[in-house]
C-alpha cells in the first residue's frame, strides 16, 4: 500500500476521532433489574405514544417471549402491531415489509425485542420513515439519514450485537450477495431494556457465538487508533466480563446473574465500537455473512484469532494491556507474549464452546472476490492497527478454509 494511501487513511480515522470528540454522540436509557418493563412503559406514555410497532422475528413469537411486554402494554392501552418477518440477516425487502406495517398501523414509535437482526431491521424502518423518498441502498454509509427517527426502544434477546446501543445498522442484499451498514447518529435507540430471562432460551451454540460478537466488538475498539478513555474502559469492562461469564453461560446458561453479565458486556463494547468503530474482522464477518449467510457472531469468532495474529507487534501493546486487565497471561512480561496468551486464550474458548477454526461454505474461488469486498468495506473506515494489502486478506481468508 502507497504511504500517500496510508496518510490519507489515517487523516481520515483522525477526523472522525476529532468529530467523536466535538459531537457528543447520544446514549440510551438503560433499564435494568425487575422493573425495567414497567418503566419503559412509563416512558411510553410519557411520550403520549398510543400506537407501537413491534418488530421482532416468528421463533421469539412463537417462544412467548412477547407475551409479558404484550400484556402490559394491553393494560396500559397501548395499541401495538407485530412485524415478525425478519430473517436472521435481515434483508432489504424485511426493512420494507416493516415499513408497511408500520405506516399501515399508524403506529408512532417502534420496539424491537429480538437479537442484532431484529434491532437493526427497526433502525433502519424508522430510518425509512424518516427518509420516504431514499431508498435503503442510498442510506448505506456515513451520516445519509440526518433526520429524526421515530422513537426505538430496545429489548436485546442475545448478548452480543450491542446493537441497543450503537449508531449502526446491517442489512444483506441478497440480490448482489453483500452486507453493508447505514451509520447515523439518528439510528441510537431511545432506551434499552435488559432482561436476562429473555435470554435463558437461547441455544448453546448462539450464546457462544454472540458472545464472541460482542468480545470482538470490544477488541476491535481497544485496538483500534480511535479509541479514547471512555471507549477503552467500555471495552476492557466488556473483555472481563466476557471472559469470566461466557464459557459458564455456554454450559450452564440458567444463572441470571451471569446472563446479565452478558448483556450488560454486550451494552458496554456496543458503547465502546460505536464510537470507535471496528476493523478486519468485521469487514471479512460481514461478507462471509452477505455470501455464503454465514451467520455474524460465528464468523467473527472464527476469523479472530486469526486477524490478532495478523497484526503482530501491531497490536501487541494493546492486546497486552486487555491482558492484563482480564488477569491473563500474568506469568508474562513482555508484551508480545502476554498478547499471544490472549490470542491463546480465545482459540480455547472457541475450542471448549465447540466452535469451528474454519467454514466448511468458504470456497476457494471465492477468496479474491470476498478479500476485494473485504477491503474495499474497512477502507478508509475501519481504524484498524496496520493496512492490509489484499494479497495478505486473501492469505488470511484462506486460513478458513477447511
Amino acid at each position: 500500500m502507497l504511504l500517500t494511501t496510508k496518510l490519507f487513511y489515517r487523516s481520515y480515522h483522525y477526523s472522525l476521532k476529532l468529530f467523536s470528540s466535538i459531537i457528543p454522540f447520544p446514549r440510551p436509557i438503560l433499564y435494568q433489574g425487575e422493573h425495567a418493563l414497567n418503566q419503559l412503559i412509563e416512558n411510553i406514555k410519557s411520550n403520549e405514544q398510543r400506537s407501537l410497532l413491534l418488530v421482532t422475528d416468528k421463533v421469539l413469537k412463537d417462544l412467548g417471549l412477547l407475551e409479558p411486554l404484550i400484556t402490559l402494554l394491553k393494560k396500559n392501552k397501548i395499541a401495538h402491531t407485530i412485524y415478525s418477518d425478519v430473517q436472521p440477516n435481515p434483508t432489504i425487502e424485511n426493512v420494507e415489509s416493516g415499513l408497511r406495517a408500520y405506516l399501515n398501523s399508524d403506529s408512532q414509535a417502534i420496539i424491537a425485542l429480538g437479537g442484532g437482526s431484529v434491532m437493526d431491521c427497526a433502525k433502519l424502518i424508522g430510518a425509512r420513515v424518516a427518509k420516504p423518498k431514499k431508498s435503503v441502498a442510498q442510506l448505506k454509509g456515513l451520516f445519509k439519514v440526518l433526520k429524526k427517527l421515530p422513537d426505538l426502544y430496545a429489548i436485546p434477546t442475545t448478548a452480543g450485537t450491542g446493537s441497543e446501543t450503537t449508531i449502526a445498522a446491517v442489512v444483506s442484499d441478497p440480490i448482489n450477495k453483500q452486507k453493508y451498514a447505514v451509520t447515523d447518529l439518528v439510528l441510537m435507540p431511545k432506551a434499552a431494556v435488559l432482561l436476562p430471562e429473555l435470554t435463558l432460551k437461547l441455544p448453546a451454540q448462539i450464546t457462544a457465538a454472540t458472545g464472541m460478537d460482542a468480545l470482538t466488538h470490544a477488541i476491535e475498539a481497544y485496538i483500534g487508533v480511535n479509541g479514547n478513555k471512555f471507549t477503552n474502559d467500555r471495552a476492557l469492562k466488556a473483555c472481563k466480563l466476557i471472559f469470566d461469564n461466557l464459557l459458564n453461560v455456554y454450559k450452564e446458561g440458567g444463572n441470571l446473574t451471569q446472563r446479565n453479565n452478558m448483556l450488560l458486556a454486550s451494552f458496554y463494547a456496543g458503547e465502546a465500537f460505536t464510537r470507535t468503530s471496528i476493523g478486519y474482522v468485521h469487514a471479512i464477518a460481514h461478507n462471509l455473512g452477505g455470501l455464503y449467510g454465514t451467520p455474524h457472531g460465528l464468523a467473527n469468532a472464527v476469523t479472530l484469532p486469526y486477524i490478532l495474529k495478523w497484526y503482530d507487534n501491531k497490536a501487541h501493546k494493546s492486546l497486552a494491556e486487555i491482558a492484563r486487565y482480564c488477569n491473563l497471561g500474568n506469568e508474562f512480561k513482555l508484551h508480545c507474549d502476554k498478547a499471544n496468551a490472549l490470542i491463546e486464550t480465545i482459540e480455547n474458548l472457541n475450542k471448549q464452546m465447540g466452535l469451528p477454526t474454519g467454514l466448511p461454505e468458504l470456497r476457494e474461488s471465492d477468496i479474491s472476490m470476498l478479500a476485494t469486498k473485504a477491503l474495499k468495506e474497512a477502507h478508509p473506515d475501519y481504524p484498524v492497527p496496520k493496512f492490509m494489502t489484499l494479497m495478505q486478506c486473501k492469505q488470511v481468508i484462506s486460513k478458513l478454509l477447511v
